[in-house]
Order: structure tokens, then sequence, then C-alpha cells
């Protein structure tokens, strides 16, 4: 490292954090809650180490869990002088040094890493006598990878079953032989195959046997950081162990309420007792939670305050930083369909506020549940991506784009305050135009590269002086760690896949007992710490949100269905005080917000069904409805799903035709108030819609 001045200011830090940041070499623990700027912490520490002379950038390693935040960390650090330190995951630490020490450690056994386990296991399967598809492999492979990473031996694995509430997927002997044949496979030909685990296994195996391999590894690395250390598996620890030796300069940052991903080895008990471990630790918590309005910091607290076990005997109270914000918002629907149009609505009422569509999410729990969302979102004409926008650099006209811009600063270095009008200039000829284009295809490809000019934008104000050539450099570390920037549009996710990331205005929707927790999770002996992870998930998902939170759910699946679903219990005893006064009443668990009230117009009788609140009365008035309109109505529905091809469900339901026959609305704005319509439908449908009750009316 030069010996200019880092340019970093810990002035920018809290109390908390400065703490943290300062704390001297050796063993630290920083309890750092959701939204507290733990990345800021811990870049600023290792920039004040290297600063300061404490350590050599060239001996510190910080590790972290996935190629993304990896990557944010190398790009944070750079900007603040501290690029010569080394910032990975465990598997792509363990890799690069496996393969420097592998002659010393193997000979001239030749390896390559596995680049798919589906052929291996498939062959493993049928060797132990079982023709297994593609989603059963899937699951066997799922559970190989569990027990590596949690250091469990195939002969092993059926004893974990029960207490680790493991769900194998064929009986435990058939998968203990389909374990050992899979690794017997692996070693079988030219040169040993190694997956991802194996890496960690071997780096690990490296260390312990052979003193000439730790030395050398131990004179280079000397100060290690861990981010996310509740989320370790028994194996990264024992490598980070062996990393160690008897060494204690250890910086780990973690959140034991945010532990979810017990289910693929992880254990927030290394952070738990790690000042066990290290009694002259410094422990210091960061609770300011500078993401979220107290608004939804106060629903967060209050969700995981009810949490049980161990991990609850650690968990922080976050302390919201930020101005007031809208109260989080809480609805119920008669059913899936209605919950995703009426989350639609709310999302075209945001956009028309002003929020931008890729500061939007919608979160759930499983994957599955996105088609609703891309199908509402697709009729009211509003963008999205589904998490997972890995694809964005593997997009031709990035791809173009990129090259370009390699094409560009080869040939010409300009100036450090003319780099983003460089790379505009660049871009022209692959389609950047100063206006955005009215074809579909093309307006698509501008915005793709627009996205593009937006992230040189944001690299080159965070890092003054940045040259063409060092933004090609921080381009390719975007690229590596498929790490893609925001493109305008509503960002559909798992709460899983969510972790690490944040938005102004966050939905969480699908919110019943059986989907969150899920269903697995309310079964097997260890019921209780199954649900107790799915609560620190929920908490997750709602600590995403930085301003606007809407939770819904619905009483039934379908639209005409058993309204059979129960609101999650994570929720029982926190909703607003009239929703608990009306539970204890015994009416119902929770006010249907945003729909009719729960009495017929007619008698002024409680309405009994989700059917029923949708058209506004009771069972004994709904016969008093004009049939004849209904008819009509169904009539004009079957003929529009046909001409687009969906079910009729999909255009509009039966208790939507039956509202608008018990309201008979003759203009486009009485329409728009039917419960279950919208300036969409009214769009679509109005005309047709008005064309039937105008006549009788």
């Amino acid at each position: 490292m030069s010996g200019g001045r880092v340019p970093f200011d810990l002035s920018e830090l809290d109390p908390d954090q400065l703490q943290a940041a300062t704390a001297p070499r050796g063993p630290v623990c920083i309890i750092a809650g959701a939204g507290t700027g733990k990345t800021r912490t811990i870049t600023h520490r290792i920039a004040h180490l290297v600063g300061g002379g404490y350590v050599n950038p060239d001996n510190v390693m910080a590790v972290t869990f996935t190629t993304r935040a990896a990557a944010e960390l190398r790009e944070r650090l750079t900007m603040m002088g501290a690029a010569r330190v080394q910032a990975k995951t465990f598997h792509a630490a363990a890799m690069r040094q496996l393969g420097y020490f592998w002659p010393q450690y193997a000979g001239e056994l030749p390896w390559r890493l596995l680049d798919g386990k589906f052929p291996v296991a498939a062959r493993a399967a049928r060797g132990a006598r079982l023709d297994a598809d593609k989603t059963q492999l899937a699951d066997i492979i799922g559970e190989i990878e569990w027990a590596k990473s949690s250091l469990v031996a195939p002969e092993d694995y059926p004893g974990r079953i029960v207490p680790d509430r493991r769900d194998c997927p064929v009986p435990p002997e058939q998968f203990v032989q389909i374990f050992k044949n899979y690794e017997q496979l692996k070693r079988g030909g030219e040169q040993m195959l190694l997956d991802f685990d194996d890496l960690l296994m071997h780096m690990t195996a490296a260390l312990e046997s052979e003193p000439g391999i730790a030395d050398e590894f131990r004179s280079r690395y000397r100060s290690f950081v861990v981010d996310e250390y509740q989320d370790v598996t028994p194996l990264q620890q024992r490598m980070l162990d062996a990393w160690l030796g008897e060494r204690d300069d250890l910086t780990v940052v973690g959140d034991a309420n945010q532990t979810i991903y017990s289910f693929n080895g992880a254990t927030p008990d290394f952070l738990l007792d790690f000042s066990r471990r290290f009694p002259e630790a410094v422990t210091v918590r960061l609770q300011r939670d500078y993401r979220s309005t107290p608004q939804v910091v106060d629903l967060a607290n209050r969700v995981i305050g009810q949490a049980k076990g161990r991990v609850a005997g650690t968990r922080l109270t976050l302390i919201g930083q930020r101005e007031a914000g809208p109260v989080p918002s809480f609805s119920e629907y008669s059913d899936e369909t209605a919950e995703a149009e009426a989350v639609v609505r709310e999302i075209s009422a945001l956009l028309d506020k002003g929020v931008p569509a890729s500061e939007i999410a919608v979160l759930f729990r499983i994957n599955a549940s996105s088609a609703a969302y891309e199908y509402a979102l697709e009729q009211a004409g509003i963008g999205y991506q589904v998490k997972g926008g890995e694809g964005f650099f593997q997009r031709p006209e990035i791809r173009e784009a990129l090259t370009a811009l390699l094409r560009a600063s080869q040939q010409f270095t300009p100036d450090p305050g003319d780099v983003l009008n460089a790379v505009r200039a660049a871009l022209v000829p692959v389609g950047l135009t100063p206006q955005e284009p009215t074809g579909a295809k093309e307006r698509g490809r501008w915005q793709s590269l627009q996205a593009l000019v937006s992230l040189v934008e944001e690299l080159t104000t965070a890092t003054p002086g940045l040259s063409l050539s060092g933004l090609m450099g921080l381009l390719r570390e975007r690229v590596e760690a498929k790490n893609p920037p925001k493109v305008e549009g509503v960002t559909l996710a798992s709460i899983h896949a969510a972790k690490g990331l944040e938005w102004d205005a966050v939905f969480l929707v699908g919110l019943v007992d059986g989907m969150l927790p899920i269903h697995y999770a309310l079964k097997g002996t260890d019921s209780e710490g199954a649900i107790e992870e799915e609560r620190r998930l929920f908490y997750v998902g709602i600590t995403r949100a930085r301003e606007h939170l809407h939770l819904s759910w619905a009483q039934a699946r379908q639209p005409g269905g058993k309204a059979n679903k129960r609101r999650t219990r994570f929720l029982d005893g926190l909703m607003p005080a009239a929703d608990d006064a009306m539970e204890r009443r015994g009416n119902s668990r929770s006010k249907h917000l945003g729909a009719p009230k729960n009495s017929c117009v007619v008698c002024g009788a409680r309405l009994s069904t989700p059917e029923f609140k949708i058209i506004g009365r009771c069972g004994q008035h709904v016969q008093d409805l004009d049939h004849m309109v209904v008819t009509q109505l169904r009539s004009w529905r079957t003929d529009a799903a046909k001409e687009r091809n969906v079910p009729a469900y999909v255009v509009m339901t039966d208790a939507t035709l039956k509202a608008i026959a018990s309201a008979l609305p003759t203009t486009p704005e009485e329409l728009v108030q039917v419960p279950g319509m919208g300036p969409v439908k009214v769009e679509q449908f109005g005309e047709d819609i008005l064309a039937i009750t105008q006549n009788v009316a």
C-alpha cells in the first residue's frame, strides 16, 4: 500500500460502530442487527487497521457467503484504499488456496472442479438400484451437501435424521449407499473430481495434516474477518479453525436473529459461543437501524420479541433512526388471485406517487408463489424482474456494451471527470440514444443499457478520480460476482433470496400458516425449532422494507374455494388494536382492509363467507340479485377468457360478477369502486360490462 492517506473517515460512524472499527487486533464479535451498517463497520475496521499500520493488507482475509457480498466488500475496500485485502467467499478462498498447495498435499494426482453433480449423482443412484428423476436427484444432492457441510459421514447419516429434522428422499440405507457411490465415482476416474464441499474439506485436511502448508499459509494470512457468521456450517468453521491455528486475530459479524439457513447445515452456535471460546473478546452490539422507519422497526422488534429458544436469549432490540413513516398495513383477501390483484393496485398507487419500480419488492415464502404476481403485473402493464437477475450481464446488448467499453479503454484514456461521458459515447453504437425508443424490443435494449450507465455513474461518483481502465476492473468484479445493477422493474423474490437486500416498499404476501411457517416446519420432533427459524425468516422479510410495508394473506387458494386458510400465527397479538378487539369478540382473526363492511347491505346481518363479503349480501338476500345480469356477465366472461386463452376466473371471479350485479354501476367511476375491480380491469373490460349493466339500469 502506498504511504498516502487512506480515504475513509471514522467520524462517519456512530459510537458503537466506532468502537467496533477501532477495537484492537484480537478476537472481536460484532452483533449487528438488520440495517445497522455492518458492512460499513467492517470495511472501516479493515481500513483502520490497514491505514494505521496495524496490519499489512496482504495479510488480511475477509470471507462472506455470496459472490455478490464478496464483490461489494472488495468494491468498498478498493474505494477506501485497501484494495490488496482479500475478500472472497469461503469456497472461492478454498479453491484458490487448494490450487496453490495441491502439489504439496497430493503430489501429481490431477484434479478438477466438478462442473455438475447430476450426472455423477444419477450414476450413484443407479448403482444403488434407484432410477431417480431430476427432482429426486436434486433432493438427494441436497442431502449429500447437508451431510458434508455438517461433517456427517455416510454411515452416520441415518442416526442424524430425527435430531436434525432431515427429510430423506429415499430409504436411509439406500441413501447411505448412494452417498458412498457418489464419493467413490468422484475418485474413480483418470483425475479426481472435487465438488464445492470437497474444496473446503481438502484444504482443511491439508492445513491439519501438513505442517509445512500450515506454516506457509499462516505466515501469509494473519488477520481474518468473517461476515454473516451466524450462517457458518461446521465444515466452514473447521476450515476457519485451520486457518487460524493457535492465533486469535479474528473479527466476526452476525445476527442470530437472521439465522435462516439451518436446512443447509448453518448454525448460529459458533456466534453464540464466541465469547466462551474467546473470553477476552471485545463484543459490540449494533442496534441503531438506519434502514427502516420506526414503524417498520417496531413491528420487527415485536415479531422477534416473541421468539423462543437459545437464539432468543441474544436478541437485539433495534432502534429506528429514520423519520417516522406510514404504519405497516395488514390486509386479508378472499383468495390468492384477489390478493395478487390488490397488491398490484397498491403498487400502481406507489408508482403514481413517484416510488421507483426498482424500489418495490413482492416477497413470498416459496418461488412458486411468483406466478400470480407475474400475471397480475403483466395485466397492469408494470415491468418486473424475478430475483435471480443474474442474467443481466449475459444479455446480448450488455455483452456488446462491455466489449465496446473494453475496446474504448484500450484506445484512449479520458480524464477522470470525463469517464461517464466517454462511456455514454462508447455505447451509442450499440443502441444508447438520448431518448427512450418506442418499440418494445428496442425499449428493453435501451433500458438495459441505461441501467449499465446508471451503474457506471454510481461507481464513478463513489470513487472520485476513477479511470476508465479502473472502471473496467470494477465492472469485471460485478460480472464475476453476478451482481447486476438495479433494473427498472418491481422485484419478485423469495424471502431467502431477499436476504441482504432492501427496498423502499415491500409487500410480504401469502402470510398463512402452512406457508409461513411452512407446512413441514409444523411436523417432526423439533417442530418448535423449525417454527422459530420460520419466525426469523418473517423477521428478515419485514426488515427488508425502508418505508412502506404491506402484509397480506388470503382465506382461500382459488376464487370460490373453501375459506380454510389461517393467518400466520406470527401476527397473533401484533395486529392493530381494532383487529385484536375483533378477535377477542370471536368475530374474525383479522379485519378485511379495503373490502366492504362485513354486513349485509339489505338487513345488516354479519356476512359469513368471503363471497358474501364481496357481494355485500347475506345468503338470504343474495337471491335478490338480478340473475339475468349475472348470466349475461358470465357469458361475456366465457368469451373473454377464450379470446385470451386463460381460465375464466383469471378474467373475473364469480364473486366480482355478483358484486357488479349487486351494484349495477352505470359509469366507469362507479364500476371502479366495485370490490374486485380496479383501474386496469375497468380499462380492459369496462365498456363490455357497462353495456350489460346500463341496459338493465
